[in-house]
């Protein structure tokens, strides 16, 4: 039996935190720019919802892409959170709402600015990747999105968008 010794972990990257309160659109994929992750915000180009990546400015984020329901990997037996994207077909993207996302440097604290890699990737920090730093022109600010909390051990944490 296992317990939870201080804290519950956060959540799943790319889970919806509160329904009740979120605003969710389908939006296309781009087969030949798919997503690493749930959880990553994205831009609609050509139509079509993408990563953002490098060299995008703040004003391309469009939405965050959310998990449809709790789905596990490849295999029936790989844990949540470890499922990858579709690469084409329909999205749920969070357009407002409440999310859990990976953070992959800094601390993240209540009502602190959430930023996005889209330059000078590292080992632990990818381009679209989360962040609760900025990294001087390597990451950019995404208007209307804060931390609602510190992150788990995993780096799991709740974001507020466009509330």
């Amino acid at each position: 039996m296992a317990a939870y010794q201080y804290r519950m972990p956060a959540g799943i990257p790319g889970d919806v935190t509160r329904q009740s309160a979120a605003k969710i659109e389908p939006q296309v994929l781009n087969a030949s720019l798919p997503f690493a992750g749930y959880g990553l915000f994205g831009k609609l180009a050509s139509n079509k919802f993408v990563p953002v990546g490098s060299g995008d400015a703040a004003s391309a984020v469009y939405g965050l892409l959310v998990r449809p329901y709790p789905i596990t990997g490849a295999n029936a037996s790989d844990p949540l959170g470890t499922s990858v994207p579709p690469t084409t077909g329909l999205a749920d993207v969070l357009r407002s709402g409440y999310a859990n996302v990976k953070n992959n440097a800094g601390t993240p604290a209540a009502g602190g600015q959430v930023y996005i890699r889209v330059a000078a990737a590292a080992a632990g920090k990818p381009i679209g990747g989360i962040e609760a730093a900025a990294d001087s022109t390597n990451t950019i600010a995404v208007a209307g999105c804060i931390f609602m909390s510190a992150a788990d051990a995993s780096g799991n944490v709740e974001i507020a968008f466009n509330i």
